[in-house]
C-alpha cells in the first residue's frame, strides 16, 4: 500500500515521503480500515509517539496522521461493535502507525459509525478539533450555560469548534485572532472578537473560561482575566501560569464513540460547521502537508477518490 512515512525528527515536514508499506494486519480487537481521508496535526512531529513506541524504543519509519475516515475491512479476533464493509470515523493511538495510508489498524473501539449523509472528508476532519473542543469543554472545563469563554485562535481548526460548542451550550464566546480572522471567528458564532495583534487582552473583562490553544505570554495575560472559581484549559502542554482562585487543567484528547457520535450528529443536522481548508491526494500530500504560506482551516488527505 502507499504511505507517507516519516524518519527524520529534525527534517520535520520536510522529511516525509510517500513510499510503498505492508498493508496492516488486525489484532485482537482491531479492524483494518481503508482510509478514504485523513488529516494529520502539524505538531505530531513534535510528538515523542511519532518516533518511539511505549517503552522508548525507536518505531521509525513511522506513518504520521491520527485521524480518518473510511470502510472496515477486517475485523481482528474478539472485536465486536462493528462490521465489514461499515463507514466509520475516529482517531488512531498516538503508538501506533496511523492514517496517511491506504489502510490503517486500529483499536475498534477508537472508531464510531459514520453516517452516509456525511462525506469522509467531513469525517476526517472532526476527530482531534471536535473531541478536543468537547472534552476541553465539558469533561475538564465543565462548561455551564450563562457562563463567558474565552477561545483563543478562534479560526482555527479547534478554535471554532470551541466557539460553536459553546454558544450551543447557552455560554457568552469571545473569540481571539490575528485581525484577518475577525469575520470568520464571528460568522463561527462568537459574539466578540479580540485582536490579538492591536486590541488589548486586557478590556475583555473577567471570564468564567479560558480555552488556550496558544500558551506563552497569551496564556500568562489571560489567566488574569478568569474570575474566581473559574478554569483555564489548554491542549498546549503543562500550564505556565495558574488563576489565582480557580483550576489550570492540560489534558491531552482521547477517542470517545460517544462524542464522535454527538458530533457528528451536529454536523448532520446544521449545528456545527467544520473549517476545512485544502483538500490534496495522497499522491500529493507531501507538498500540501509543506505549505509555502499560512494555513487557513484543515488540510485533508483525500487518500481514495
Amino acid at each position: 500500500m502507499k504511505a507517507i512515512v516519516v524518519t527524520d525528527q529534525a527534517a520535520g515536514t520536510a522529511g516525509m515521503k510517500l513510499v510503498d508499506r505492508p498493508e496492516p494486519q488486525a489484532a485482537i480487537n482491531d479492524v483494518v480500515v481503508q482510509v478514504y481521508a485523513s488529516r494529520f496535526v502539524p505538531t505530531e512531529l513534535a510528538w515523542p509517539s511519532t518516533w518511539t513506541d511505549r517503552l522508548d524504543r525507536d518505531r521509525t519509519p513511522s506513518i504520521p496522521g491520527h485521524e480518518l475516515a473510511g470502510v472496515v475491512t477486517a475485523l481482528g479476533y474478539g472485536t465486536t461493535g462493528l462490521s465489514v464493509g461499515q463507514r466509520v470515523f475516529g482517531l488512531a493511538d498516538w503508538y501506533r502507525d496511523g492514517t496517511l495510508a491506504e489502510y490503517v489498524a486500529i483499536e475498534a473501539r477508537n472508531l464510531a459509525p459514520l453516517p452516509g449523509d456525511v462525506d469522509f472528508t467531513m469525517g476526517a476532519s472532526l476527530p482531534v478539533s471536535g473531541l478536543t473542543a468537547w472534552q476541553g469543554l465539558f469533561q475538564h472545563g465543565r462548561l455551564q450555560a450563562g457562563q463567558s469563554v474565552l477561545a483563543h485562535g478562534a479560526a482555527g481548526a479547534v478554535g471554532s469548534m470551541v466557539t460553536q460548542l459553546a454558544r450551543e451550550a447557552g455560554a457568552y464566546v469571545i473569540g481571539s485572532g490575528r485581525s484577518a480572522d475577525r469575520q470568520t471567528v464571528l460568522d463561527f458564532g462568537a459574539q466578540e472578537f479580540v485582536d490579538l495583534d492591536n486590541d488589548a487582552l486586557e478590556d475583555v473583562g473577567k471570564v468564567d473560561l479560558v480555552f488556550d490553544v496558544i500558551g506563552g505570554e497569551i496564556q500568562k495575560r489571560s489567566v488574569k482575566l478568569i474570575r474566581g472559581g473559574g478554569t483555564l484549559v489548554t491542549v498546549v502542554g503543562p500550564a505556565e501560569a495558574r488563576p489565582s482562585d480557580g483550576l489550570a487543567v492540560d489534558f491531552v484528547v482521547e477517542s470517545d464513540r460517544s462524542q464522535l457520535s454527538e458530533i457528528v450528529q451536529r454536523v448532520r443536522d446544521g449545528r456545527l460547521l467544520t473549517n476545512i481548508g485544502n483538500v490534496s491526494t495522497l499522491d500529493e500530500a507531501v507538498a500540501a502537508l509543506n505549505p509555502t504560506g499560512r494555513r487557513k482551516g484543515s488540510t485533508i488527505i483525500r487518500v481514495r477518490p
